[in-house]
């Protein structure tokens, strides 16, 4: 007696040539609606589900396959005497392997325009069902849900190499593919934004050489649905893959930029940390301001451009070693002139805005902390002074990039900064006092340096970081405020002299 293949197949690529396959080692092939129809106009002697069941298939063809005599085909265990007899009384034949790739839900609610109608009727009910249960009765049943597996599985089958290992396997992948879809319906249909069960589903995009160090494994995945503003969708033009640091740098740096759309602005970024950050008229200047900001720390760093690449930029950039450039595109020369170097990665990314909706997760042991994007833009007009002090129009602009920056250097977090460009960045100390020293120690040599203000990204437990400031020429202040303490700040400010505003945001990123 031969074997029954069951086929049913949405993308139908390899299908015709897979099924004549199966007919050559003795397969009889049943099959359902358009991957019947494909299979018969092609030459394959397949027979349709209902030739099986008896039954036609109902509701607009939402009920085909579900039906005990297909899902007790695949469910008997072969080697229990009870179900084999069940299927004999009832003339059953098993099904020895199942071959279904689901309907297109994803590609569906990708469409703009998509309709809640269209999208439910995209929820394959019957497929994974077929999925389960083969997955499920695995050591009797081969089940394929990826078109890239047809091939393996008839160079296995002819090499008698359909071990148990590789009958998990393929029920493994099965019910991942079944889980991801589910998730991904899940997700499209749930409207509260922490719900007691999170369902997350990404798909891989490589196997990398190594994480965060040489002795750990990694992978790099996407979001089944990846945001349109990132790394994901970006085109690697130049250089060697990028490695788990870069991907995470550059995120970073992806983050950063997105503050500053409206002017030509250069990121220049090191260890998660913005180091240099430019806007200016142009983006030669821009790159200039973000250079100048540390011309030390940039080297090897993460350079994020949100203008197209002219010659003369590429040309300052070409001077010094990078790691990664990212930009919405290169000129020809632009490209010519940093392609030279073997180990750059150029990398270009349609630019836009990050997702509102989005959320960022962060795995602990054990568990995993979601929240909300920190996606407030400061702005002076939510400002409140606190000082005697006023501060000026260009003070307040300055402490409004200031507080736009801070936000994404690691806490405690201080940035002296003009109103266009960093000078002094003080990060990821343990105490905010240490965090101002350092930031006014790199700023205090710059040029700009007398219009400086200094950004907190969080309040100052006492008066020391504004006394400290006052003392080495700072001017404006602007931190969120709300410690016990404040009064301290704002009597230090005044006994001093300078401007102090208060945002009433804070932006810790630990």
């Amino acid at each position: 007696m031969k074997k029954l293949a069951l086929l049913s197949a949405y993308d139908k690529t390899g299908i015709v040539e897979f099924a004549k396959k199966l007919e050559a080692r003795n397969f009889q092939v049943i099959s359902t609606g358009g991957t019947l129809k494909k299979l018969l106009d092609n030459g394959v002697k397949a027979i349709a589900v209902e030739d099986i069941t008896n039954f036609q298939e109902m509701l607009d063809g939402r009920v085909k396959t579900l039906h005990p005599r297909i899902h007790a085909g695949i469910l008997a265990k072969r080697d229990n005497p009870v179900h084999m007899k069940q299927l004999s009384a009832e003339n059953i034949q098993p099904i020895d392997l199942v071959c279904v790739n689901l309907y297109p839900f994803k590609a569906t609610i990708e469409k703009p325009g998509v309709t809640d109608d269209e999208a439910i009727e995209n929820i394959d009910i019957g497929g994974p069902s077929m999925l389960r249960a083969a997955a499920k009765n695995s050591q009797d049943v081969i089940v394929l849900t990826d078109v890239n597996d047809y091939d393996d599985y008839i160079e296995r089958y002819d090499d008698n190499k359909l071990d148990s290992k590789y009958h998990r396997h393929l029920a493994a992948k099965a019910f991942r593919q079944t889980a991801a879809y589910d998730a991904l319906i899940a997700k499209y249909l749930t409207n509260e934004e922490f719900p007691d069960k999170l369902t997350l589903t990404y798909e891989k995009v490589e196997n990398m050489r190594y994480g965060e160090n040489s002795h750990q494994q990694a992978a790099y995945y996407k979001q089944a649905i990846s945001e349109k503003y990132s790394l994901a969708n970006a085109k690697q033009l130049h250089g060697k893959a990028l490695s788990y640091n870069n991907i995470r740098d550059a995120d970073a740096a992806l983050r950063v930029i997105a503050e500053f759309p409206n002017q030509p602005t250069v990121v220049a970024l090191k260890h998660m940390n913005p180091c240099g950050i430019g806007t200016a008229n142009n983006l030669l200047d821009a790159w200039q301001e973000a250079f100048d900001a540390d011309p030390i720390s940039i080297f090897g760093g993460i350079i994020v451009l949100n203008r197209e690449v002219d010659l003369a930029t590429a040309q300052k950039m070409h001077s010094i070693f990078l790691e990664i450039v990212i930009a919405p595109s290169f000129t020809d020369e632009a490209y010519d002139v940093l392609a030279k170097k073997k180990n750059i990665r150029l990398i270009t990314l349609s630019f836009g805005s990050i997702d509102q909706n989005g959320h960022d997760e962060v795995s602990v042991l054990g568990g995993m902390l979601v929240q909300n994007r920190d996606l407030l833009h400061e702005e002076p007009a939510n400002f409140k002074v606190v000082s005697k002090v006023n501060p000026t129009a260009d003070q307040l602009k300055a402490l409004a990039f200031g507080q736009n920056v801070v936000k994404h250097v690691k806490s405690n977090a201080i940035v002296v900064t003009t109103d266009t460009k960093t000078l002094g960045v003080g990060a990821g100390q343990m105490n905010r006092i240490d965090s101002t020293k350092i930031a006014i120690d790199k700023a205090q040599p710059k040029a700009g340096y007398d219009k400086a203000i200094l950004a907190s990204d969080a309040f100052f437990p006492m008066d020391d970081c504004v006394e400290f400031a006052a003392k080495h020429g700072i001017k404006a202040i602007v931190e969120p405020g709300g410690s016990i303490k404040d009064q301290a700040s704002i009597d230090k400010a005044n006994e001093l002299g300078i401007a102090l505003v208060f945002s009433g945001k804070r932006h810790f990123k630990h």
